[in-house]
């Protein structure tokens, strides 16, 4: 695993920026806008996901760490199951799903790899270095 000093350096943070910026995009479309709840939750869902893996790292701690990376995968789930639920309602096309979708397993894949990592690691974290 290359060297990472901070959240920023992680492929699975960057990932997750990426897809946040794109379901911004997809939700200041004039149809999706005016459904201000939905909105407002899918945003917010694709948030959490960079927010827990950003607030995960700066607690320093490995199994600190680790939860927050499981509440950022748990939040891919749900933003997938809301990615689902905008096709059903035509706010995006069938190619704009796909996509965010595939987009959306990779990161949870990548949270579960780091998960497995970081479980099977001898680290324990910065804040535990002497």
């Amino acid at each position: 695993m290359a060297s990472v000093t901070c959240f920023e350096d992680l492929d699975i943070w960057k990932q997750a920026r990426e897809m946040c910026k794109r379901v911004y995009e997809i939700t200041n479309h004039t149809v999706f806008a005016n459904d201000y709840r939905f909105c407002s939750q899918i945003r917010a869902s694709s948030g959490s996901i960079m927010d827990n893996i950003a607030e995960g790292f700066e607690r320093e701690g490995n199994k600190e760490f680790v939860n927050f990376l499981f509440i950022a995968k748990g939040s891919c789930g749900e933003l997938r199951s809301q990615l689902i639920r905008a096709n059903d309602c035509n706010y995006i096309t069938e190619d704009e799903y796909n996509k965010l979708k595939d987009d959306a397993l990779k990161i949870s894949s990548g949270i579960s790899s780091l998960i497995k990592y970081l479980k099977n690691s001898d680290l324990k974290g910065t804040k535990y270095k002497q």
